[in-house]
């Protein structure tokens, strides 16, 4: 396999970029800074210099490449506009230079929040009628419309919160958990599905090789769900604490996160805690059914949450973030 990826300095594409690598994929990456680059050349992955909107940089990474894995996005931005300009318009770009290079297969890593909230006990599978709730989710819906009408074979994966090694917002929770402390959303019996950033990769090559996932949606997590109280809690024994479930009402925490987000914009800054978020945080479930991805490729998640929280302690310890 010769392959591009998009975002391959973060954390999603570099668990990816590790897979490839370790199944003896040619890997190209389009990276913004070289520099920030540099684990990447040690493991001899090719690097090209431009960013989603540099047409003759895409051309440049995606020819000569069986499969192009978009993984870049933009998680927090300052408004609307910005979301939109960076997740759609980047993948129309992504889609425009894999098109002209006669790439064989796209992968485009969308986002749960895209299809929407599910409904407590009703994991979604990805033939629903997608409702997203946030600006950041519209704009990866957009994106998701965008390869839906390429040229190209496709295939869209869904990942709900991704956690693991090198992953900076779940690791905001560990540190509250060694205070002993757990916020949660809501009243915390909303339900969640995660996975961890190297099942992930897993997935997302297995959906590349398989010629039962062209033009095909996925959920790719584990079939476990849990309540964010369960998910705090469980962060607490990873650490060896036992924490207080700290639980923000509806009205509490949209003052809060408006202020938040109010204070970042004046700061010309980007955070994921905003008015907008709020429309996520207090859903009473984000879960997603991972049997169709399984029974179309043969992947199987490696992590429950339980191991998977303890192998993201053991790095982040080892990695001296904590």
């Amino acid at each position: 396999m010769r392959a591009l990826v998009t975002g391959a300095t973060g954390f999603v594409g570099s668990h990816l970029v590790e897979a490839l690598r370790r199944r003896g994929a040619e890997v190209t990456a389009l990276v913004r800074s070289p520099a920030k680059a540099a684990p990447l050349v040690r493991q001899d992955v090719t690097l090209v210099t431009g960013d989603l909107h540099d047409r003759d940089a895409l051309l440049t990474a995606a020819r000569g490449q069986s499969v192009v894995f978009h993984v870049a996005g933009q998680v927090a931005a300052l408004d609307e506009t910005e979301f939109y300009r960076a997740n759609r318009d980047g993948t129309a770009n992504v889609l425009d230079a894999a098109t002209r290079a006669g790439v064989g297969r796209f992968v485009l890593v969308s986002s749960m929040a895209a299809g929407g909230p599910s409904s407590p006990g009703k994991p979604l599978a990805g033939g629903e009628t997608p409702r997203p709730v946030t600006a950041y989710g519209r704009s990866k819906l957009a994106a998701e419309a965008l390869v839906r009408g390429s040229a190209l074979p496709w295939t869209i994966l869904r990942p709900p919160m991704v956690y693991g090694p090198r992953d900076r917002e779940v690791l905001k929770i560990f540190r509250l958990a060694r205070l002993g402390l757990g916020p949660v959303f809501g009243d915390g019996t909303q339900e969640l599905s995660a996975v961890h950033g190297a099942d992930l990769a897993g997935a997302l090559i297995a959906s590349a090789l398989s010629e039962k996932t062209g033009g095909r949606v996925y959920y790719a997590c584990p079939p476990e769900t849990f309540t964010s109280a369960a998910f705090v809690r469980a962060v607490g024994d990873t650490v060896g604490r036992s924490v207080s479930v700290v639980r923000i009402p509806l009205r509490l925490g949209s003052v809060v996160l408006a202020a938040t987000g109010m204070v970042a914009r004046l700061a010309h800054q980007r955070t994921l805690l905003t008015a907008d978020k709020a429309h996520e945080f207090f859903e009473p479930a984000w879960t997603g059914d991972p049997r169709p991805l399984m029974e179309d490729t043969g992947w199987a998640p490696e992590f429950d949450l339980r191991r998977g929280l303890a192998d993201t302690y053991q790095w982040y310890r080892s990695a001296g973030w904590l």
